[in-house]
């Protein structure tokens, strides 16, 4: 008798559905990990954006009095919250220059996480 080598046999077809299930359970793990990736940095880029406006807020607040920096609401405040994140900001230094601090905090799964923006206002 002879033997036909053609063809596949099951142990060949077997172990080529263990490699695509592996490939594919690996594809589906990473997939969640990057929907998550994707979801931090919505929450990362809005609380960058809230503070960055805060101190344009305070820019134009220190602006808008003769002398400048003399407007009641230009101090330091907070806490706000909206949205799930909470703003705080801290005016300090007298004189010429004044150094503006915002602290924006949001949660995570991972704990508490906040953004810090610090910049100098000259008045």
């Amino acid at each position: 008798m002879t033997r036909s080598t053609s063809g596949i046999t099951l142990v060949e077809v077997l172990i080529a559905i263990v490699m695509l299930s592996i490939g594919v359970l690996a594809l589906a793990g990473s997939s969640a990990q990057v929907t998550r990736m994707i979801g931090r940095g919505k929450v990362e880029t809005q609380a960058a954006l809230r503070a960055t406006r805060r101190v344009e807020l305070l820019r134009a607040i220190a602006a808008s009095t003769t002398p400048l920096c003399q407007a009641p609401s230009f101090s330091s405040g907070g806490p706000v919250v909206s949205g799930g994140l909470a703003e705080s900001w801290t005016v300090s230094g007298f004189g010429s220059l004044r150094q503006v601090r915002v602290d924006v905090s949001y949660r995570t799964v991972y704990g508490a996480r906040s953004a810090v923006l610090q910049t100098v206002l000259a008045c």
